[in-house]
């Protein structure tokens, strides 16, 4: 059973890649849930052009999304020079630009659930909350984002699922550096291009399966769990 074992490299890029995702998902879900809110809820000029922009990287090729990153976020593109002169934040070639690549990859796949999860929200209870004197901001903290949190909890895990099994944008963006960009795809990648290397892409592989149909039996226990506590309340 020795073909079963991992590697020290092998575990440093599951680490990461649960790191990377982690992080992918934990800073876009602001932005999602307040663009989710901007398309369904919003009336303004260029709501359509809005919408196409955050969809967009579910039909660009990754490379192409890689490289529009590179190019922007890069230590010498508008935005990333800006973050390395100012701020001292470097994206390119780093596990933080991973994390920017994954995040921007799964960030279509966390606004639709929650704009879907919104656009299903009755919105008399919404008005009947703020004809009691609530403002905008604690009627959707108390009724809004109960109702919608199991569209919320199903974004997050496919936005997570989608950050696990990023690649192309990836690569392009950071590259492929042992124990600092190279996540679970890159390495499964980089292992069958070795000889021998199949026993450990092969185990790659499981480990990337199981933590997948983890991360979604958790999001329907959770989606459930949570759409029942709403329904009884």
């Amino acid at each position: 059973m020795d073909w079963l074992t991992l590697s020290d490299a092998e575990w440093t890029a599951i680490r990461l890649s649960l790191l990377v995702s982690t992080v992918a998902v934990a800073a876009s879900l602001p932005f999602g849930v307040l663009v989710a809110l901007a398309l369904s809820r919003g009336t303004f000029w260029g709501k359509s052009l809005l919408n196409g922009i955050v969809h967009l990287p579910l039909i660009l090729p990754p490379v192409v999304t890689g490289f529009l990153l590179l190019v922007l976020f890069g230590r010498k593109g508008p935005i990333g020079a800006f973050l390395d002169e100012y701020l001292g934040i470097v994206f390119a070639f780093r596990w933080t630009g991973a994390a920017l690549a994954c995040a921007v990859m799964g960030f279509p796949l966390l606004v639709r659930s929650i704009r879907l999860s919104l656009d299903a929200v009755d919105r008399k209870l919404e008005d009947a909350a703020g004809t009691l004197g609530a403002n905008r901001a604690w009627v959707f903290v108390t009724v809004t984002l109960p109702l919608i949190l199991p569209g919320v909890i199903a974004g997050t895990i496919l936005s997570f699922a989608k950050a696990m099994g990023e690649f192309g944008a990836t690569i392009t963006f950071v590259s492929n550096i042992p124990g600092e960009t190279q996540t679970l795809s890159a390495a499964i990648y980089t292992l069958t291009q070795v000889p021998g290397g199949d026993a450990g892409a092969m185990r790659l592989t499981i480990v990337a399966i199981i933590i997948s149909m983890t991360a979604l039996l958790a999001s329907e226990y959770m989606a459930s769990a949570v759409g029942k506590r709403v329904h009884f309340e």
